[in-house]
């Protein structure tokens, strides 16, 4: 086999070129599937890089909710914790849904 990119003889079994590193197999995020060509699989027909964004726009949405719930708590234990100090005003607003987010 040679490879596409440099022309040079590299053995049927090898995942890249050993003189410039070109990806020479490829295996499909979705099926599992090895093709000699990048893109879209053969078998599933499912495109590389729409799939991988679709998957990281996805863990990106589940670590949003993640932190705004650790940031609700940690606003929470703030509030309870200034309470002698703010007569528990921030308290109350928190625990009555009425958010209100200083600006400064």
């Amino acid at each position: 086999m040679q490879c596409p990119k440099c022309s040079s003889a590299v053995r049927d079994i090898a995942r890249f070129c050993p003189t410039c590193h070109a990806t020479l197999r490829y295996q499909c995020p979705s099926c599992n599937h090895e093709q000699r060509r990048g893109g879209a699989c053969d078998e599933c027909g499912i495109d590389f890089l729409k799939y991988i964004g679709a998957v990281v726009a996805a863990k990106k949405a589940e670590a949003d909710v993640i932190e705004e719930r650790i940031d609700r708590r940690s606003t929470l234990l703030k509030n309870i914790l200034w309470t002698p100090f703010t007569l528990g005003i921030p308290l109350i607003r928190s625990l009555l849904g009425g958010s209100s987010k200083r600006r400064g």
